[in-house]
């Protein structure tokens, strides 16, 4: 039935370009943003997952910025404690020298006060950042050291920053080198010849503020039992040091490893994220494109629509 009132192909010619229009602006904006869920009005759901997930990858680049500063510091550190124990190393043999008959003593007391000296220049430039974990220079050295290593989120959203510590308590008092203090440092502690018994609290040096310890000394009157007492606790000095460069050296790598973690656990939420709200670029524009055509054929529709009531004009003259 053909009606000059009510035009029903018009009508449904104009309810199709409503619903094409729509179409047409949701392509446009996936082509032109690059997102399928863009707010919360696309998809609640996904919106909220995605946004949640967004934060917790910022939080997540965070903790990488705060491994990146412990890597430095303890890379420092651990770097600086091997040298110290090679230095360490030409003094024990120094005084293994120095049992040979003959040998002049003053001589090889200076060639250990050299030693003695590069070990406070390796103390005083293992610093970064303000920290330097070799050298005590008063009671709050010796807290533990924090650092940020991760970001976690668990089943029931309850977050929680996990941290790395490294502690400087160690049976002679500190694992620093060197104590300015009161004697705790791993060079300048007695407790190593308290433990061998020796006769003379011996330590390698005293620190920069002497508290009293006898520091390694050769001259004339060094007997061979001096010598022997100082070589022990030179041994067990080494062997600490070699502990702390090894805890050092398993940080070091342990801070590698949660680096990587990290990283590649920001890739995997970035992936996720893109899988809930990034649009495919090929379908959308082929959406577009098609809406586009859908378009012109429904104006087409409508011209035809509204060109029906007319055909009845000649029916009236």
């Amino acid at each position: 039935m053909t009606s000059i009132v009510t035009n029903l192909g018009a009508m449904a010619a104009v309810q199709q370009l409503r619903l094409i229009g729509a179409s047409r602006l949701e392509s446009q904006q996936q082509v032109a943003t690059g997102y399928r869920v863009e707010s919360a009005k696309d998809n609640t759901a996904y919106w909220s997952i995605a946004t949640t997930m967004r934060s917790d990858g910022k939080a997540l680049a965070a903790a990488e910025d705060s491994l990146g500063l412990g890597a430095a510091v303890v890379g420092v550190a651990y770097s600086s404690m091997n040298f110290a124990v090679g230095v360490v190393d030409e003094i024990k043999a120094k005084l293994v020298s120095a049992r040979e008959r003959g040998v002049n003593l003053a001589k090889v007391n200076a060639e250990i006060v050299e030693l003695r000296n590069e070990l406070y220049s390796i103390a005083d430039s293992s610093s970064f950042n303000g920290e330097n974990w070799l050298r005590r220079s008063s009671p709050a050295d010796d807290v533990d050291k924090q650092m940020v290593g991760s970001f976690n989120r668990d089943a029931n959203s309850n977050v929680a920053v996990t941290s790395l510590t490294y502690s400087f308590a160690n049976a002679q008092g500190t694992n620093h080198l060197i104590d300015d203090v009161d004697g705790k440092g791993i060079l300048t502690s007695p407790q190593y010849a308290r433990e061998l018994g020796t006769d003379t609290e011996w330590v390698l040096m005293k620190g920069r503020q002497s508290v009293g310890q006898i520091e390694f000394t050769l001259n004339q009157s060094t007997t061979t039992a001096d010598i022997d007492e100082m070589i022990s606790v030179t041994d067990r000095m080494l062997l600490a040091m070699t502990d702390v460069a090894s805890n050092l050296g398993s940080m070091v790598s342990r801070i590698k490893l949660q680096e990587n973690f990290v990283i590649d656990l920001q890739d995997s939420q970035a992936r996720g994220v893109g899988r809930l709200v990034d649009a495919d670029l090929n379908a959308a524009s082929a959406r577009l494109r098609a809406v586009e055509t859908q378009g012109k054929l429904a104006n087409q529709a409508l011209s035809i629509a509204n060109a029906s009531p007319l055909a009845m004009l000649p029916l009236l003259t």
